[in-house]
Order: C-alpha cells, then sequence, then structure tokens
C-alpha cells in the first residue's frame, strides 16, 4: 500500500486483533504475571489477590518503565516500577507515587495503568491490543465448535519453545495456510497423513485444515487432531492429549519468532516425540521460507500464481491484508 511500511501495516493488524497471550496454569498464585511484546506493543496479564487474570499495557504511567522484562514470574503483592518506584496494585490501581511531591491538580485516579480486553477461553488468555478487535467469541467460534468435546479445560501449561526464522511474518502465515507442499517438503508428516485428501477451508476469519491420517495409521488413533488457523498469526495445533498454540510473532527487525505454547493432559509425561516431529517440520518451514524471502526481497521476479485447489486460504489472507492497508491508510488520512 503508498505511503504505508510493513511495519506500520504490521502494527495496525495487530492493534485490531486478538491474540494467544498464555495458559491459565502459567499464573497460578496471586502476583504471577507473564509479559510478552506484541507487535511492538507491550502488555503484561497478572493474577490479583482475588483471583482474577488482568491485562495491561506494561508502562507505568510516569515515564513510561516496562515493570518486567517480557516473560514470566512473581511480582507479589503489587507491581513497582524499576525506574522511578511508583507502585501499583494488581488490579491497576495507582497506590503511591512514589517520592513525587506535592503537585498541582496531580490526581492518582487518573493515573491507573491502561487495562486491555482479555477473554478466558477453554484455558488460554487471549488479549486484544485495542477496543477494535471486534467480538471474541464470534471470531473464534469455529474453532469452539469443533473442539466442543475435547476437555481442553483440564489440560496444563507444559513447555514453551521459540524458533527465530529470518522471512517477514506474512510469508510465514501463508506458509502455514496451505498443505500444498507437504508431500515435497515435509516427508515425515506426508508418511502420517493423508495429502492428497489435504484441503483447507474458511469460515470467516478461521482456516481449517482437513488433514486425515493415512488409513494404516487409523486404526491406533482416537483423535486425529485439528488444525486450525486464526487471523491474524495463530496457528492453532491440537493433538490426542494435547495442543499446541503457536503464535507467529512479527520481531522488530522484520523477521519473524514462532512462540510454540504446549499444552497437555499430563504436562509430566514424556512428550519428547511430539517436540521432535513438531522440530523437523519447523526445520523445514524455516528453511524454505527464508529461502523464499530472499528471493522476494530481491524484487526482480514476480510470484506466479496461486492454486485454487491448494492455495485457496493464502488468497483469502492476503485479501484481509489488502483489506487491512485500505482501513489503516483510511484511518491516517493517507
Amino acid at each position: 500500500m503508498p505511503g504505508m511500511d510493513d511495519a506500520a501495516l504490521t502494527r495496525a493488524i495487530f492493534a485490531r486483533s486478538w491474540q494467544c497471550l498464555a495458559h491459565e496454569s502459567q499464573m497460578p498464585a496471586p502476583g504471577d504475571y507473564v509479559a510478552e511484546t506484541i507487535a511492538g506493543l507491550p502488555v503484561i496479564a497478572v493474577r490479583g489477590a482475588d483471583g482474577v487474570i488482568r491485562a495491561f499495557r506494561n508502562a507505568c504511567r510516569h515515564r513510561l518503565s516496562p515493570f518486567t522484562a517480557d516473560g514470566t514470574g512473581s511480582c507479589g503483592a503489587e507491581l513497582a516500577c524499576p525506574y522511578h518506584g511508583w507502585r501499583y496494585a494488581l488490579d491497576g490501581r495507582l497506590k503511591s507515587a512514589t517520592g513525587f511531591g506535592p503537585a498541582e491538580n496531580f490526581d492518582a485516579r487518573a493515573l491507573s495503568l491502561v487495562p486491555l480486553p482479555l477473554k478466558l477461553w477453554r484455558g488460554f488468555l487471549f488479549v486484544a491490543l485495542s477496543n477494535e478487535a471486534g467480538d471474541f467469541d464470534a471470531w473464534i467460534a469455529p474453532v469452539t465448535t469443533r473442539l466442543k468435546e475435547t476437555p481442553l479445560e483440564g489440560w496444563r501449561f507444559a513447555a514453551r519453545r521459540q524458533h527465530d526464522v529470518a522471512c517477514r511474518w506474512t510469508l510465514y502465515v501463508e506458509n502455514y495456510l496451505e498443505g500444498y507442499h507437504v508431500p515435497v517438503l515435509h516427508k515425515a508428516l506426508d508418511a502420517e497423513i493423508d495429502s492428497a485428501a489435504y484441503r483447507v477451508t474458511i469460515e470467516d476469519r478461521i482456516a481449517i485444515h482437513h488433514a486425515p491420517l493415512r488409513p494404516e495409521r487409523r486404526d491406533d488413533a482416537v483423535y486425529e487432531g485439528l488444525w486450525a488457523w486464526a487471523w491474524p498469526n495463530l496457528g492453532i495445533n491440537v493433538y490426542q492429549t494435547g495442543m499446541m498454540m503457536e503464535r507467529i510473532w512479527p520481531m522488530p527487525d522484520g523477521t519473524t519468532r514462532l512462540d510454540y505454547l504446549y499444552v497437555f493432559a499430563d504436562p509430566n509425561a514424556d512428550h519428547s516425540a511430539t517436540f521432535a516431529m513438531s522440530d523437523v517440520v519447523t526445520a523445514e518451514d524455516k528453511m524454505i521460507c527464508e529461502a523464499v524471502d530472499r528471493n522476494l526481497a530481491a524484487g526482480d521476479i514476480a510470484q506466479g500464481p496461486l492454486s485454487p485447489a491448494h492455495e485457496n486460504a493464502v488468497s483469502y489472507f492476503r485479501s484481509l491484508v489488502a483489506e487491512a492497508a485500505l482501513e489503516a491508510a483510511a484511518m491516517t488520512g493517507r
């Protein structure tokens, strides 16, 4: 879109979206927190003394210092700014502007932390980076319907694994949205699923992957799982006894971080085979996406047409990005 660079468009997209932030089992006690920076916007969620988890911009209202670095931990009974010592209750109220001194028209009530919309879905916490993300339940409904019999609420956080990929986040999403490449690129995965029957259907801003197991693999399978994608950057990968939320984060340098959040029915069981398969598939995707990104950056060859049979979701995603660009440009007056 003329007049809007990739970074500005990415921020505009993410500022109007729901983002999977954490699993509630990562914050079992009052004062436990999870902090993330999502498309340049710092977020913190903390469990209050009343047991309620709330989300805020991770910024003190004085000089905007973050309270914590990204990650998990406990802040105890309050959030304390490491810069000038301002202290906030776990519900976001300013308790003390430490050492600030007398000031005309100073109103502590106007300096509470900036709250963010937060939703709990089947044990997962989703945060909206603004009030323009739309109706959460309507957005996630296609996945909710398909997982209504899966006992997700009993599953617990097991691991977080990250992979850095030298490509733009939109390119990696496009890779996630089609199974056309599976029989060529993912030999181990192709041995498990019937790639000839692979298809992707669209329900509003959710893409559902239909990838049935090969006939010889079905006898031992209680549940074939679910692969889904939710606009703009979330892969939802459900197995027989667990699942992985695949957050495709845009990084400031134009690269991508894959942030995998695993939960299992038994988080202490041996999940090495699941991790090993994930690592193999991710390494293959990383290799090809980085190579494609280099050719795109060269700028002297245009990509060819998309397959209607296999890349319908890629086309749909591109239309959503173009729509977001138009909306963002209109909002900025460009």
